[in-house]
């Protein structure tokens, strides 16, 4: 049965994925608290396990994520999904790392 919490992040990702395509969304967002997050939850490591090696091949930067909305949409998906009770600027963070990282939407 899917909780209220994770009915209303889906809607959240809905709405952000389909209005911010652009990268101006990590604009104010703290890096340093986006790279500690990935690093507490561990989230290379879930990766890992999901995808093999190092995990790093889940970002994949022409598939399904192709925008800033997106992106920032999966990350508040694994925050539901995952019961990581991040706040919404936590979650911006941690999307604006892998934006940097990985993705590099202008």
């Amino acid at each position: 049965m899917r909780s209220k919490h994770t009915g209303w992040a889906l809607f959240l990702w809905v709405l952000v994925a389909g209005t911010a395509h652009s990268a101006d969304i990590f604009k104010d967002a703290d890096l340093a608290l986006g790279e500690r997050l990935i690093a507490e939850n561990r989230c290379s490591q879930c990766h890992a396990q999901k995808v093999g090696g190092d995990g790093s091949s889940i970002y994949k930067p022409m598939g399904r994520i192709n925008n800033a909305g997106l992106l920032r949409g999966m990350v508040e998906q694994c925050n539901a999904s995952l019961n990581m009770q991040m706040f919404p600027e936590e979650v911006t963070a941690v999307a604006a790392v892998l934006n940097r990282d990985h993705y590099k939407f202008k």
